[in-house]
């Protein structure tokens, strides 16, 4: 019943529209946790407090679900399919990661998780006549889980030496997890396929790869502008480019990227994030910054790290006119923050102006 169970399970995911689904025992290996314990004890987490805060949780999955016997471990694509992308590298435009540029995935995963769970339920129901017997919790990048882990051994995908989550298909895509108390025979683990290549960590613009499968945050562009909430570095700031949210290079140059799916339409851009000016960005008032990005990751940062972000990539750009009318349009905003990013930027701007 366990297998034809498990069969079904994966055949539903995929009419749910998951690109892969696998099944892991529910605890984490020994290597797993003490990898955990020296990247937390070496301070490579930064302001992310929580991950020390919760370290415990993360290798104990029976603290997040008493009695929990397995994880099913799915992957959901995110590809933008309308994604307009610079033919060649245009440092007036705005470069937000491609996960962010659509809807937000903590929704659309966990719904699509609690749809299995229902099915996995009526399946129960249906063989042993009781309701209570499945008890299950959806996750997706919503609690403290080892992700990255349950994928791996529930066979979807591997450890990249970004760490990130890959696959044959690349790693455009975002995982979710269910914990259940059912007895489902595990899958086996991924094999590694990265080999030699070593792209990830020479194209990272900040060196945060410190060594394979071993990520600084502190000098990540995607925690610099997503996590940190505080000024960003002088160091750091003109590393960034003209990324306001996150980073994709440890991706873009993965050679098994090129094999990527088309993403989950729920993700299509929005708000032309895959193109638009640093300075129309930049002129967003609070109001049009929380009504635009309703419903999109990026509203959680708040106005003022994206004001705060922009302001570095200006900095960082062409000293053109309309930057610097830009920077100088916000030189006396309410935010400290924003003001001494934008008093750096300004101070950047040592050459002569440009024509816009």
């Amino acid at each position: 019943m366990l297998a034809a169970l498990a069969a079904d399970i994966r055949q539903q995911a995929r009419a749910l529209g998951f690109s892969a689904c696998g099944i892991a025992r529910a605890d984490v290996t020994p290597d797993a946790a003490e990898r955990l314990r020296r990247w937390l004890a070496a301070g490579r987490h930064g302001g992310m407090d929580y991950m020390a805060k919760h370290a415990a949780l993360r290798t104990d999955p029976s603290a997040l679900l008493p009695g929990v016997l397995s994880v099913i471990s799915v992957r959901l694509p995110y590809w933008p399919q309308a994604s307009s992308e610079p033919e060649q590298h245009d440092d007036a435009i705005a470069e937000v990661s491609r996960y962010a540029r659509g809807r937000d995935y903590h929704k659309t995963v966990r719904q699509r998780l609690q749809k299995l769970a229902e099915h996995i339920q009526a399946h129960v129901r249906t063989r042993l006549g009781n309701d209570d017997f499945f008890i299950f919790r959806a996750f997706s990048d919503s609690a403290p889980v080892m992700e990255t882990e349950f994928a791996q051994r529930a066979g979807i995908g591997w450890r990249g030496k970004h760490t990130l989550t890959l696959s044959r298909q690349g790693s455009w895509h975002f995982l979710g997890e269910l914990f259940t108390n059912l007895p489902l025979p595990a899958d086996a683990s991924a094999e590694a396929h990265c080999g030699n290549c070593r792209r990830c960590l020479d194209t990272c613009p900040t060196g945060a790869i410190v060594a394979p499968y071993e990520v600084d945050a502190r000098r990540c562009i995607s925690y610099l502008t997503i996590e940190l909430d505080g000024a960003i570095p002088e160091e750091l700031r003109p590393l960034i480019g003209q990324r306001i949210y996150g980073c994709d290079d440890c991706q873009t140059c993965c050679p098994w990227n090129r094999f990527a799916q088309a993403g989950d339409p729920d993700f299509a851009v929005r708000n032309h994030l895959d193109h638009s000016p640093l300075t129309a960005l930049f002129a967003w008032p609070a109001d049009e910054f929380e009504r635009r990005l309703a419903g999109s990751p990026i509203r959680r940062i708040g106005h003022e790290r994206w004001l705060r972000n922009i302001a570095v990539a200006l900095g960082n750009a062409a000293p053109t006119d309309a930057h610097r009318l830009a920077l100088q349009s916000r030189r006396d905003d309410p935010s400290a923050l924003v003001r001494e990013h934008v008093a750096w930027a300004l101070n950047r701007y040592d050459r002569p102006i440009t024509t816009v």
